[in-house]
This record gives C-alpha cells, sequence and structure tokens, in this order.
C-alpha cells in the first residue's frame, strides 16, 4: 500500500489545489480541549491556508467513530488505536495516518480505603470501564495479569461505566476508569482528595496504548487528491497542535468558543488543556513505530480473549505525515 500511496501522493501534489476541498473530521468524543488542536487549526486558520474546508464533527456516548467513517459520515476520524485495530481485524480497513498523541492518559482511580494497592488488589473489587471500544486497554491488563474479568471471587467485577464519575462518589464501584485531563479532575472537584485516591496510570503499568489517533480508510488512500487533502489536513493540524501547546488558556478559549452545548467550564477546559499539552508533547505527528509495537503487543498478549488475535498488516503509514511535516 506505501507504494500506491506514494504514486498517489506525487500525483496529488502535481495536480494542485484549485479551490478549498471539504474534509469533515469525526471526533471521539464531545467539543472538548481534548480536541484542541483542530479547533485552533480552525480558528487560526490553518486549514484555510491549505485551502481546506473543515467541519468537526463532535461525538458522544452513542457515536463509533468507526462506523461513522464506514458509513461515509467523516473523511478523517480520531480513534484510540485499541479500537482501530479491532474494527481492522473485523474488516473494517482503517489505517492511522497520524499521531498527534504521544502518551496515554489512561488511568483507573480508586478509593484508597478499599485496601488496593497493588493490581493485585483488584481481585474481589468493582473495577469500572468505559466500553463502546474503550475496554479493550483494561481487558488486555486483566488478562496480562491473570486476573478474570467474570466477577468471580479471584477476579473483578466489571461495573460498565457511563462518561461520568458518579460510580466512585455513590461507592458502586472501587476503581473507576479516568483520564489524567478529565475525569480525575471532576473527582477532586467533587470534594474527595487526592490522599483518598490511588491512582494506577496506564503507562506506568507498561500496558499504555495509542490514543487519538487519526485514521482513515485505506480505499480512500489510493485516491491521489484525497491523499493530497490529507497532507494538507495534517499539516495544519499540527500547526494548531503546537499552537495549542504553547498557548494553552487561549487554546482552551478556543474550545469554548466552539462548545454549540455551553456545557464546558472555562476552568475545567483550562485544566483539561494542561494536562492534554503533556500528552502531545514529543510528537510531531507522525506514529512512533515503537508506540505502535508496544500496542499491538499489549493487545495480543490478551490471554485466552486477545483484543487482536494476529500482528496487523497495513495498519498505518508515514507516507501522509512525511509528506506534511518535512
Amino acid at each position: 500500500m506505501k507504494k500506491i500511496l506514494a504514486t498517489a501522493l506525487g500525483l496529488g501534489i502535481a495536480s494542485g489545489a484549485q479551490a478549498a476541498d471539504d474534509v469533515t473530521l469525526q471526533l471521539q468524543w464531545v467539543t472538548q480541549a481534548q480536541f484542541a488542536g483542530y479547533y485552533v487549526a480552525l480558528d487560526k486558520g490553518y486549514y484555510e491556508e491549505e485551502d481546506l474546508n473543515v467541519t468537526i464533527k463532535p461525538g458522544g456516548p452513542d457515536i463509533a467513530p468507526p462506523q461513522v467513517l464506514a458509513g461515509g459520515g467523516a473523511d478523517v476520524m480520531l480513534n484510540w488505536m485499541p479500537s482501530a485495530l479491532s474494527a481492522r481485524e473485523k474488516g473494517l480497513p482503517v489505517v492511522n495516518i497520524a499521531q498527534p498523541f504521544k502518551s496515554s492518559g489512561l488511568m483507573l482511580t480508586c478509593w484508597k480505603d478499599t485496601g488496593i494497592e497493588t493490581p493485585e488488589d483488584f481481585r474481589g473489587k468493582t473495577i469500572g470501564v468505559w466500553f463502546f471500544g474503550n475496554e479493550y486497554p483494561f481487558l488486555s491488563w486483566m488478562s496480562q495479569l491473570g486476573i478474570p474479568t467474570d466477577g468471580s471471587d479471584d477476579g473483578v467485577t466489571v461495573l460498565k461505566q457511563g462518561f461520568n464519575v458518579d460510580p466512585l462518589l455513590q461507592r458502586q464501584a472501587d476503581c473507576i476508569s479516568t483520564m489524567t485531563y478529565n475525569e480525575y479532575g471532576q473527582v477532586l472537584d467533587a470534594g474527595v482528595s487526592p490522599e483518598e485516591l490511588v491512582t494506577f496510570k496506564y503507562e506506568d503499568q507498561g500496558v499504555a496504548t495509542l490514543e487519538d489517533g487519526i485514521y482513515a480508510l485505506e480505499e480512500n488512500l489510493e485516491d491521489p487528491a484525497f491523499v493530497d487533502k490529507m497532507v494538507r489536513f495534517v499539516r495544519a493540524s499540527m500547526k494548531g497542535w503546537k499552537y495549542a501547546e504553547e498557548n494553552p488558556d487561549e487554546a482552551a478559549e478556543i474550545v469554548l468558543d466552539n462548545d454549540a452545548t455551553g456545557a464546558q467550564t472555562e476552568k475545567h477546559q483550562k485544566r483539561m488543556m494542561g494536562e492534554i499539552a503533556k500528552l502531545t508533547a514529543g510528537s510531531n505527528g507522525a506514529l512512533d513505530p515503537a508506540d505502535y509495537e508496544r500496542t499491538v503487543a499489549t493487545l495480543l498478549g490478551g490471554g485466552s480473549d486477545p483484543v487482536i488475535t494476529k500482528e496487523p498488516e497495513g495498519a498505518w503509514t508515514h507516507v501522509i505525515t512525511d509528506a506534511a511535516l518535512n
């Protein structure tokens, strides 16, 4: 596929962009600082400078980006790599064309008074886990530890967690899934002190998987015009991300300006942007093969029920970022 992409890229650049090209981006969640780079690129005119007319579609609890992409509702999507690789193995040929996030923000946040000190202490406990593709890192982690997720005394009871922190606050779960940039702060905002909590970052446990990558359909990457659009889209997006890293408060304000629901607060978005900047730092947008291999190894190491059953082929490319960033 790389040869096809390279040929398409050459043809695309040769043809040049005659007018603004439409690009629709499907976000993984609602409008928030997690996606600041794209809103900054839109607000600052970086997409316009690349002759692109970009539409950003917010996600939500009932929106699965791979399904939107498969149905033609978007040209490109944001997705966690476990979800994307699982979708690819099941027949949806998605390809990672850029990786703005270098680090993972996923963690489990637990009540300290439950006696949980190490992952082995999860046995017999109730753990809140997000689904819709977000469950894969957790299930793979538990499988590697040999901890069943069947609710047995020696295993964990998995609580299908909504996208809030209520299960922890209401003591329905001993631990819940949180992101460093979002739900953990919500727990603190509810009056819980850090001293009352124990956290387990997936990054620290050696089971971190890549998050918030940019994906397109493989068949579209055989089209020279589409490849050319993606080169320009990634270049402008990464310019937006680096501006957001350097100007986090302004980036948060831009996100708030684009939040049609009015549900976000300035305090929360500024805190979120500060944490997000830590995750995008160190990435120029090109996927690090070592990070990819680590993610694949984690997903393959899922014991009797791995997230993916074989090494993926053609699941990522540097062709877009090579042209966009060099």
